[in-house]
This record gives structure tokens, sequence and C-alpha cells, in this order.
């Protein structure tokens, strides 16, 4: 259980370090773009933005996946 929780911190702690890099890194990005929803259009948001914070979530699920597959093998 608390090899669990090691890899828990890892992933938010190493996650949450790559987020507050690409905030600092597009500060002065002017590249803006929508994201187009089904029915809603998002806000001008800088592209870099919705990359990076598509790979951080990406990043996220896809660490918690084998953990949630190592409980069901239990």
């Amino acid at each position: 259980m608390l090899n669990i929780f090691k890899k828990l911190f890892f992933t938010f702690s190493f996650n949450l370090s790559l987020f507050i890099i690409l905030l600092i890194g597009i500060q002065n990005s002017s590249n803006k773009s929508k994201v187009n929803f089904i029915f809603v259009e998002t806000v001008s948001l800088p592209l870099s933005f919705i990359i990076g914070t598509s790979f951080i979530s990406g990043s996220i699920f896809g660490s918690l996946i084998p953990i949630r597959l190592q409980n069901k093998k239990r």
C-alpha cells in the first residue's frame, strides 16, 4: 500500500512541476486558439497551454491505469 502512495505522490508532484514550468514558459505566447467542444467553444487560450495541459493530463491518467490494474489482480 505504501508503494502505491509513493507512485501517486511522485506522479502528481512531477506533473505539478511540469505545469508550473508550463505556466512560466507561456507568459509571452501570442498564438491563441479556441477549443471547440460539441456545443460550446472555450475562450482564447495560448496554443502551448492547450497542448501542455493535454500532455500533463494524459501523463496523469496514463500513470493511474497500471495502479488500477495492480489492485484488480490482488
